[in-house]
This record gives C-alpha cells, structure tokens and sequence, in this order.
C-alpha cells in the first residue's frame, strides 16, 4: 500500500472525489495555478482544469458565500481558507446561512459544503497562524467539525465530509502535514514514511463521520485528545510510564460519545487534551458530558491541559503548547487524587 504525508493524503480525496462527480469543484486562496500555500492542492487545477479548481480572491466571506450557493445549487464546493485564523471574516456566512439552510428551508435546500483550514500551531506561525479555533463551530448546529491527525484518517474523512449533504469544517493540524510531532520539539521529527498509518489505499475509501478510534489502550486513565494533540497524549503516558488510554476524537461534531464513555467507565479517570485555550474550549464541553455519563465511575477530578487563555506567542511557542511534561503532570495527579 502507498505510504502519503498528511498533505498528499488531502490531496488525494480531493482528486478521487473531482474524479468521481463533476460537481465536486475546489476553490480557495492560491489553490489553483499554485497549489495551496501548503502545496495540498497542487496539480488539480492542470488534472481538471479552471473551471473546477481556480483562485478566488484574498476575500474569505467571498469564498465561503460564494460556495453556498453553488451548493445550493447542486455542486460541492470544496474550498480552502489559507490559514484558520483567517476564517472569522466568512463566520457569519458559515454559521448564518451554510449551518442553517436545511432547517429555514424546511429541507427544500442543502449545503454540502466542506471549508477546510489549516489548524493549530507547533510552526512558528505566531498569534495570526496559530489559532484552533474548533470551539466555534462546534456550537452550532447545522454544522460537522473534523481534525484528523494521520493521513489515512485525513483521506478517509475529507472523501466522507465531500460526500456529506450538509456543511463540514475540515480542521487539518498543519504540524503534522509532514509527519507525527510527540510534542518534544528538541528532538528529531518522524516523516510519514516511517509511520504505519501513512498507508493510505490511492482510490476511494471513506472514514465515518462521528467515530473515535482507540490509539492506545489502557486501564488506568483515558485521555481524550484530537490533532496533533493524539501524539503528545501518547508521548506523555509513555513518558510517565501510566497506563492511559489513548482516544483520538477524529470528529468533534457528532461526537463520538459511547466510545468515550466505555472507556471512562473502564479507567475511572479522565484527561482532556487540546492546543486551544482553555476557557470555553471544546475541552470544557467533553468535560461535562463526562461528567454527566460516567459521575458514578470517577475516582479522580476530571483534568484539562490546553493552551493557555492569552494569544499564541512567536518567542514563547513551546511553553504555550501543551506538551508531554504538562499532560504528563496531569495524568500524575489524576492517579494521585
């Protein structure tokens, strides 16, 4: 089976779905004759030419309006705004007209539409190229929400949300477009290559929308995480020698909640991972749901690690990133408790 990095993964759902259904069009910032600044679209203007994968101008409620009504009409529209920071201009089309024309037009109308972003930080990028910004779609309704963190994941859910009959907001951590990161950044970095879940099959496969995937099993502490966030979640129960259990949400919108349940319900204890800041995160929201669902089954107070309610600093990037020592200490108190 090929082996891909996260950006060739991306790349190729976006080809075998234009190949699949001419409605299937891409558009976006420097997508076209450039190939996305992330190169994840390129060739697929030269493959199906202008009128179906072009540049659109720098104007993000432009090209998320526009795209709402080509799904309106019957297209898939699959666009990209170049950085999620940047997405804030097009919230108000995303949330007032994409997430809701089902509903105000009593089904008459449907938007499937994807709107993917790059997500997170761990490059550099600073406070305008760094943000997760998950917590604001995931309040509403009308709209899915998807991080994936390996590249045949990414195939599999990019396919799944183009072929979903309502709006998806595809979250794609742009730390691991390349490769794993553990969240030890003074250590050499793993390209796809060498990582078991860069296989990724060349023509059509899908990966449901709304279900978990158990990345590390364990007894002794579940922690739930998504993104880049499924590595250092992993690196830090190795680090600390716990026994965790490892869920990689995969969809944040459905949620995948029996699984988490199962596993809360097994280990008694619970900690939440994610590069967002913390206040209001979608941490908060999966804290009280487990809390509602497995009260009678915790052994410890339920722990976040997040990033910190400030703007993502340039200098001090890794003290701002929650990485294997924070979660470490985390799960250190949680089996303390």
């Amino acid at each position: 089976m090929p082996r891909m990095t996260m950006i060739e993964a991306i790349r190729s759902a976006m080809d075998v779905s234009m190949a699949r259904d001419d409605n299937v069009v891409v558009f976006g910032e420097d997508v076209g004759y450039f190939g996305g600044v992330f190169r994840c679209t390129a060739g697929l203007q030269q493959k199906y030419g202008n009128s179906r994968c072009f540049d659109a101008p720098i104007n993000e409620s432009g090209i998320v309006g526009a795209a709402i009504g080509m799904a309106a009409y019957g297209l898939r529209p699959c666009v990209e705004v170049q950085f999620a920071d940047y997405v804030y201009p097009a919230y108000d089309q995303i949330v007032s007209e994409a997430a809701r024309l089902r509903y105000r037009s009593n089904g008459q109308f449907t938007c499937p539409l994807v709107v993917r972003m790059p997500t997170g930080g761990g490059i550099f990028g600073g406070q305008t190229h760094s943000q997760s910004p998950e917590a604001l779609f995931t309040h509403v309704s009308g709209l899915k929400v998807v991080v994936p963190s390996n590249p045949y994941d990414a195939k599999g859910l990019l396919i799944a949300a183009i072929e979903d009959p309502d709006p998806v907001i595809f979250l794609e951590p742009k730390r691991l477009y390349n490769g794993p990161f553990d969240g030890h950044h003074d250590r050499p970095v793993t390209a796809w290559s060498k990582h078991p879940l860069s296989e990724t099959p060349d023509g059509h496969y899908t990966v449901p929308l709304g279900k978990a995937e158990i990345r590390r099993e364990g007894s002794a502490v579940t922690l739930l995480a998504y993104g880049t966030m499924v590595y250092v979640a992993q690196a830090a129960a190795d680090d600390a020698g716990i026994d965790a259990e490892v869920i990689d949400l995969r969809t944040l919108l459905p949620l995948d909640l029996d699984t988490i349940v199962a596993s809360v319900t097994k280990t008694g204890r619970c900690v939440i991972v994610h590069e967002a800041t913390l206040t209001s995160g979608f941490g908060a929201e999966l804290a009280a749901l487990v809390q509602q669902h497995c009260f009678y089954n915790l052994e410890a107070p339920i722990v976040r690690v997040t990033g910190w309610d400030t703007p993502y600093p340039h200098a001090q990037e890794w003290d701002y990133f929650p990485g294997p020592k924070r979660v470490g200490e985390a799960l250190i108190q949680v089996m303390e408790a």
